[in-house]
């Protein structure tokens, strides 16, 4: 008697547990988890201080979080592989229109909307109008979680490259006059490298920025060109931008917040510049928030609730960071002065004063479409970057 009574008052603490918690919004789990977030594109850098506030908010919920690191191009085929046997291994994933596009053409990801829309009161309206723009690449499959105006800009060491090129032509004649001293990483795994792709097009005067198989012409006869004085594309932009601080290579292409955090760092010294292109259009980039196919149902409660504080604007603020997505937020109302006093002190020692101009005056446009930007990357692999990819 006193056994059963023991285990009736054991389900009905449980139970009252489940309830209270699904009575302040917090998802009913029968135990705190632990959620697996794998990092793509670097966002975690901006992230995991608001993932781990989020553990210690709801201890009742995670018990803890785990974090990997994995490139664009390898993640796809790991995840089909696990979807394949029934594993869930990866419960979230960071990262940006890369991985979100293969993962988009693969059928790899939850949909998030309008299948979740009640766990996202008014998230559309919430975005700032640009990034807002961008999740409307997602497709329902993913969130916006940070945003960047991006570029395509010219950064270069300044005791070397006395007149920055300002045209696509300029930049193609001074690599030719110093080659091998201007580098850029493999589009399909580098921010960077994937804004120089796009932005190309409009530069150019092609026939179609939008369509890089039968609108871009001119960009893949200029990218073939510019190969001839590059020695070899890195895999990624962080090799780009240890060899630029050491020396090694003299300018490179690059995105706002990949200018001022390696500089913040110490990776690459304070005193280089960046330039822009005339008559630039800005390719916006952004990072996502995705969720792979075959999590439990607790386990989705769960990402779902810690996607949704992600966006909360307390959260947001952390993402100014040290510079790396510059500025961060993707949702209104979260000015610097929110954001902890040593990223303040980064953006005022690091930043550019010109950037708000430039931003503010050139137009801007989304990336390519999940589809086009598959298409992009594998032709450049195929026609520019087959034997100098290392």
């Amino acid at each position: 008697m006193r056994t059963r009574i023991k285990l009736g008052s054991l389900c009905s603490g449980i139970a009252l547990a489940l309830l209270s918690a699904a009575a302040f919004g917090q998802p009913a789990v029968k135990s705190p988890v632990v959620v697996n977030v794998t990092d793509v594109g670097g966002a975690l850098a901006l992230l995991q201080d608001a993932i781990e506030s989020y553990q210690k908010k709801y201890p009742n919920v995670v018990s803890r979080f785990t974090f990997s690191k994995a490139p664009a191009p390898e993640l796809p085929g790991k995840l089909k592989a696990m979807q394949s046997a029934n594993r869930t291994d990866i419960d979230l994933v960071l990262g940006g229109l890369d991985i979100l596009s293969a993962g988009i053409e693969q059928g790899l990801w939850t949909k998030v909307l309008p299948d979740h829309a009640k766990q996202f009161p008014n998230v559309l309206r919430n975005y700032l109008p640009a990034a807002g723009k961008m999740q409307e690449l997602a497709h329902g499959e993913a969130l916006a979680v940070v945003f960047m105006p991006a570029g395509p800009l010219v950064e270069y060491n300044p005791d070397k490259v006395k007149t920055p090129p300002s045209t696509p032509q300029e930049l193609l004649a001074w690599c030719k006059a110093n080659p091998n001293k201007f580098i850029y990483a493999r589009p399909a795994n580098s921010g960077p490298g994937r804004t120089f792709l796009m932005g190309l097009p409009y530069l150019l005067g092609d026939k179609n920025p939008k369509d890089p198989i039968k609108g871009w012409d001119k960009t893949w006869a200029y990218l073939k060109e510019l190969g001839s004085c590059v020695e070899y594309y890195p895999t990624g932009t962080g090799i780009v931008m240890k060899e630029l601080g050491e020396g090694s290579r003299d300018m490179t292409v690059t995105v706002t917040g990949w200018d001022i955090n390696p500089r913040a760092l110490g990776i690459v010294p304070k005193s280089y510049n960046v330039g822009q292109f005339k008559g630039m259009t800005w390719v916006n980039d952004t990072q996502y928030l995705m969720v792979p196919k075959g999590l439990s149902p607790e386990k989705l409660a769960v990402v779902l609730d810690l996607m949704e504080f992600l966006l909360k604007p307390e959260q947001q603020a952390l993402t100014y960071d040290k510079g790396y997505f510059y500025p961060g937020p993707a949702v209104k109302n979260v000015p610097v002065t929110m954001a902890p006093k040593e990223s303040q002190d980064v953006i005022r020692e690091y930043g550019r004063p010109e950037y708000e101009g430039w931003i503010a005056k050139g137009p801007h446009a989304q990336p390519l479409g999940a589809k086009e930007m598959v298409d992009a990357f594998q032709k450049w692999d195929q026609e520019v970057g087959a034997q100098k990819t290392r």
